[in-house]
This record gives C-alpha cells, structure tokens and sequence, in this order.
C-alpha cells in the first residue's frame, strides 16, 4: 500500500511577486533588532498558525540577524563582525608548555577565540601561567576557560582568562544522574532557582567587574535533571536552561554575552537554535549566537554533520562565532570553520534570496518530513521498479560513459556486493544511476553492464534527448517541466518512466501542474545565481499546496576540481540545510571528475547526518579536550574497526563523565572513560559495567552490544548475497 506523509500548517497563497524568475536578489531594509525589553519568567512557545514564528530576519534572503557587539580580549563578536572561528585544546591543561604549544598552533591556524577546559584548582593555576606566557609570546589571542560543575574554578579563572564557558546543565545542579524528580505544584520549579542565582551571581558581578565575556552553553546531553523533569529532553529545556542563567545576567546588568544550543543531533540542535533566537526576538533580546553540532565525530562524517546544523542556519543568518567540533587536533577544524563561515558571510553580503512568498510547509518547531509517494510497478513492466527509490531516503549516481568501460570496478563504486562477477545492491548501494550520454546500441559491454545493474533494482535515468539517439530498455527519461507539459505529461516512446528536472525557477502554477503529469520523481537542480535554500523552499511550498506527492531529490552539480571539503560543506549546508525541515526525499552529488566512490559515500552520509536511512553505525565521539582520559582517536578507530558494520546503532564515545552520561540520550551504547585506564559501558543512559580495563574494554563493548540483540556478525565477502530491495 502507498502512502505520503507530508506537513502542514495551514494554507495559504503565494505572493504575485511569486510568479517571477528567482535569483540572487538585494532586498533592501533589513529589519532592525526590537528595544531591550524586561526579562521574561517563561518560555512561551505560541500556537501553529499560518506563518511560521519569527526566528531570523527573513525566510526569503540570508540577512544577518542583528545583534549587539561582545568584546571578547580583542575579538569582537556579533552582527556587525565577521564570524569568529573558535577551537579548543586537547592537552592536559597543566601541562603549560604543551597547552601554550597547541594555542599557538590553532592561532596560526586561524583561530580567532580558544578553549582551554579547566577541572579544577590545579588547572586554573595552570591557566594562570598559559595566559601570560602566551602574552610574552606575542599571542593576544582570546582564551575561554570550560567550566563543568566548579563555581569556584571559575572564579579564580575568570583573573586570567578573557571568557567563561558555563554548562546551565552542572553550573548549579552537579547531579549527573537522570533521576525524575515529581514537580506537582510549577511553584517547587521555580523555587529552585533561587539556589541558581546564589551560586552564578557572584560569577556575573566578577565578569562585569573585570570586563570579561561569557557563554552561556547549554548541551542537550547534559541538561540538569530539574530541567529533564519539568521540560523533558527537549529544545524548549535546552532554551530555557539558558534564559534562567541569562535573566540573573540581565537582573545585574551584565550584557557580555553570548549563547549557544549544542547537541550530536544536528536536528535536534537547528531546531533549539532556531527556537532560542525566536524567543529573543519576542523578548526583545539580541545577544550574539555560538553556534557548533558537538561530538559530531571525525572526518568526512564530522564535517558534514556539522555543515548541516551550522550551514543550515548560517543561511538563516544565524550564528555569530562557530565551532567545528572533530576528533581530530584542534588545529584540523579550522579549515571546514573557515568554509562555513566564508559561506555564511558571502550568502548574506550577497543577498542571497528570493522574493517573499507565504510558507505552509515548514514547522520550525515540530520535525515532519514530507515523504513522496514511491513508484508502483505497472503491468507489463519487465523490470522491478519499485527499487527505484527508497523509502527512507534515496541516492542517484552520476555515471559517465567512462564508468562503464570497467563494469565491476563501477559496481565497486556504486556499493554493489560482487558475487562472481555480477552486481547485488547492499545497504549503501546507489538506488538509480543518471546518465547524461548512454552507450551507442553497438557498445555490448557497456549495455550489458548497465542491464546488470537494472535487473538488480538499479535503474537508469538519462535526458530525454539522450534515449531518443540511443535508446535504452527498462530506462528512465528525465525531462524539464516544460518539456514534459509540452507532451502531455507522459514518457516518451522508449521510457518506461518519467522523470523531471526541476531547477527552483518555475512559476507556481507550472509547479502545480505537477500533480497532473505521470511522473515518479522529481531532481530539483538549482542552477548557478539561484538560492537553493530559498528557492527549494518555495517550491516544496508550491507542491504541497497543490496536493502532489511526487518525491524530490536534490541534485547539486560541482566544477571539475572543486575540493572535497568544499563538496561536504556546500552539500550539507544548502541540501541538508532543508533535510532538517524535512524538505526532500534524497539526494545526487555530481562532480566531474570525482570518484565515485567518495560521492556516493558522501551522499550517504548526508542521509544519516540528517537522521533519514542509516547505513553504518552512527558514532557520537566528543573531540578530547583535557578531561579525556585515553587518546580519544585511536580509541574511536579500534571501536570503529570492530563495530562500523552494524547500522541502526548508535556508539557515543566520550572522553570523562562530563559529555558522558549526558550524550547517552543520542547514543544506543556509551564508552565513557570512568578513571585513568578505567572504562565504563552505558546501554541508553544506564551505566551496567564500570572500571573496565582500557585494554579489553572494547571487546567488552562488543560483547554488550552482543547481549543486547543488536550485533551481527560481519559477513566475509565470498558469502555476499542479495539483500531485498
């Protein structure tokens, strides 16, 4: 049975100005931030109506959301600066020397501010001597001192560092524990927070004092359990963590300072933003925004997660200093931080944008994905055309003529298990390929290849104009809007299917003619001069409204050459930017040039950064600071090693008991270092084996994922079998 699962909140009609072409646009006047207003006592979230709540300065064109200025050292922060990047030490913080060393490394790297944890009295010491030998060294850079349950730590750090980090989560409430605590009368809630102002007030008047700034950070791992009970895990907690901390600011007239909402789900951690920036909106309020995806992991998977909770607001024009938080030295996170930034400055300097128009389709408080209807197979079809999607989220590949003069090294590339030479899909392999030139009827290898492929559920896709001059069994013909209106909405003679090509510069009523046409998918290919973000969301808004159910991919082209880092970063801001709206049902990478391989894995982890098909384990890795207590990659690696077969699960591996049991609430198992050498296991939030030796904790971690039902066992590449489709 089919069905289509879409969200709305209400209808209602586009603009006239809808109905022209959409580019780049100036739109002049951007709105100023409202006057200070007194604190409000609660988060108030109002009910859906027809437009979506007011949380960045237009759904329509980047603008920056103005903010004041916070001076932090000789960094200044806010809406009328450059976005600030940021860093954090991974050494012992008492060991000077080292902690000095990697500063300075992560300042010529291109750090603007740098995070030093700080545990307790020994380190603040340390901190003391870090300060002034970088000041003899010729380095002013800003230094921020991360505090976790210490008060008094932070005092004594606060006469030598330029900036606090304080977690709202253990500031004033140290419980790590996720005991649900019974608030009957809303009025025992509120009495607590006398105790937080006692303790963080003294803080606040010694940083207005000394003129140092502050980061108010919550984490949605670590929310206090009084905020677990009231709030539940959620972003509304996770914001009103902060305002309490921000209203005794604000009661001492204390305004240095800046806010951030982390969390590993970038989901989770846009929607938190998104919501924090919408109550200070309605507060009156304009205080700058950290914005970073924590322990969002290593590599290609780190960055594009964090390309899609920072890029994906960065285009909202949200953010004001940004943290790319890898497994990785610190000094490794400065060049995806300068490509984030570089992204959001240019977005907003540019204008990018389009004409106002009215959205129904987007929830900024609630997650829905619209989900297209899948293709049926018809009678009389000589192929399976049900693979052609799938359910959870689809990945084309752009294969060239080239690809095929070597068959099995592309099935390789496409994912496919070889079984004595023919292709079988797997879990990670492309869905459907797309073909902008397909093989002349003479070129027998290269059309056996790609009947190989379509017999097993992979299809292929190609213009129209490329299957009339050699037209293709079983394929499928993509063709404009216009074209397919232009023929009555029906695959040309020798296509089994239909297909669009839709480039986000279509009028609205040619959108809604969509529904008429017998059409199983749609690309959506934004041309160069186009806004993505903004023209996407106009037409998902268009399509809904007229009732079509077709799925959507997103399809983004690159120049030959163009780098990796670049590919991830632009993919996860700009298509993963509407994945977390729900906006679209998967996604094609095209790159000339480009392996294959990387473009499919690329695609892949796209999919799984925005919470949509899983196909390898997910890791929520913390990347190390001084609490770790083991080397936090090489660690990460040998779990990765023995675990990285097993999608669905999800592994948090935290250095210290810090973003330990916090980032449990993201994770099916935790490794968590416990003591020097020491290892304790969680199942969820429940820690079952504690003090573990380091050198059989993994295999104890393998055999508790073993007793829980979720292992299977890595299957040896001669018994590869077909998986259904």
């Amino acid at each position: 049975m089919q069905r289509s699962v879409a969200s709305s909140r209400g209808q209602a009609q586009l603009g006239a100005g809808s109905r022209q072409l959409y580019g780049f646009m100036q739109i002049q006047g951007a709105r100023l931030a409202a006057p200070m207003q007194a604190a409000a006592t609660e988060l108030v979230i109002p009910t859906i109506d027809l437009d979506i709540p007011k949380y960045c300065e237009s759904v329509h064109q980047t603008r920056r959301r103005p903010t004041r200025t916070v001076t932090i050292g000789p960094v200044k922060v806010g809406s009328q600066h450059r976005v600030a990047l940021q860093t954090m030490t991974t050494t012992d913080t008492r060991d000077v020397a080292a902690t000095v060393a990697q500063v300075k490394k992560c300042a010529d790297a291109g750090a603007d501010i740098v995070r030093i944890t700080v545990q307790g009295r020994k380190e603040a010491e340390a901190c003391m001597k870090i300060r002034e030998q970088l000041f003899k060294d010729g380095y002013d850079v800003p230094l921020v001192a991360d505090i976790h349950f210490q008060p008094a730590v932070a005092m004594m750090v606060a006469e030598a560092f330029e900036k606090i980090r304080i977690n709202p989560g253990n500031f004033a409430d140290g419980r790590k524990t996720f005991e649900e605590i019974n608030y009957d009368d809303p009025a025992e809630f509120e009495a607590e927070r006398a105790h937080i102002e006692e303790v963080f007030t003294p803080l606040v008047l010694k940083c207005k004092e000394l003129g140092r700034a502050m980061r108010i950070g919550t984490n949605h791992g670590s929310l206090s359990a009084r905020i677990l009970s009231f709030y539940g895990d959620t972003p509304k907690g996770m914001v009103e963590s902060a305002f309490e901390f921000a209203d005794i600011c604000r009661k001492h007239d204390y305004h240095n300072f800046v806010f951030s909402m982390k969390a590993s789900n970038p989901l989770v951690m846009v929607q938190a933003y998104r919501l924090l920036a919408e109550e200070q909106y309605k507060r009156g309020w304009d205080y700058p925004l950290h914005l970073g995806v924590t322990e969002a992991g290593e590599g290609e998977d780190g960055r594009m997660k964090s390309a899609i909770g920072i890029g994906a607001l960065l285009m909202d024009g949200l953010g004001d200093t940004i943290r790319v938080s890898l497994t990785e030295d610190p000094e490794y996170e400065m060049d995806p931080c300068k490509r984030l930034a570089s992204l959001g400055e240019t977005a907003c300097s540019e204008g990018w944008g389009v004409p106002e128009f009215s959205e129904t389709t987007r929830d900024t408080h609630t997650f829905s994905r619209r989900v297209g209807v899948l293709p049926e197979q018809r009678e009389g079809d000589e192929l399976d055309f049900r693979p052609l999607l799938h359910r959870d989220g689809t990945v084309f590949s752009a294969v060239s003529l080239a690809d095929l003069k070597q068959p099995e090294a592309l099935y390789r590339k496409l994912g496919a298990k070889l079984v004595v030479g023919m292709p079988f899909k797997d879990i990670a392999t492309s869905d459907s390929i797309f073909m902008r030139q397909l093989p002349a009827e003479s070129d027998a290898e290269a059309r056996r290849a790609l009947r190989r492929l379509q017999e097993v559920g992979v299809h292929v896709l190609a213009p129209a104009a490329a299957l009339a001059a050699n037209p293709l069994p079983g394929a499928v013909a993509v063709m404009t809007l216009a074209e397919a209106l232009a023929a009555g909405g029906k695959a040309p003679a020798g296509a089994s299917r239909l297909a669009l090509s839709l480039n986000g510069t279509e009028s609205d009523e040619q959108l809604a003619a969509i529904k008429s046409l017998d059409a199983v998918v749609a690309l959506l290919d934004t041309p160069d001069g186009v806004s993505r973000v903004h023209s996407s969301r106009r037409v998902f808004d268009a399509i809904k409204r007229a009732g079509s159910e077709i799925p959507v991919l997103h399809h983004i082209r690159f120049a030959a050459g163009t780098h990796r880092d670049e590919v991830v970063i632009k993919t996860g801001s700009w298509v993963g930017g509407l994945l977390v709206d729900g906006l679209g049902d998967g996604a094609m990478i095209e790159a000339e040039g480009e392996d294959l391989d990387f473009l499919r894995t690329t695609s892949f982890g796209l999919l799984q950064g925005s919470r949509m098909r899983n196909v390898k384990t997910e890791y929520v890795s913390c990347p190390s600071c001084g609490r770790t207590l083991f080397d936090l990659q090489e660690v990460t690696e040998q779990i990765r090693q023995k675990t990285g077969h097993l999608p669905g699960v999800a592994i948090a591996v935290m250095g210290c008991i810090v973003n330990g049991p916090g980032e449990m609430a993201d994770a099916d198992f935790g490794y968590v270092g416990g003591a020097p050498g020491k290892i304790d296991l969680y199942v969820g939030k429940e820690v079952v084996q504690r003090g573990i030796p380091m050198d059989s904790a993994c295999d104890a971690l393998v055999q508790l994922i073993k007793d829980n039902g979720r292992w299977v066992d890595l299957p040896e590449p001669e018994e590869a079998q077909p998986v259904a489709a």
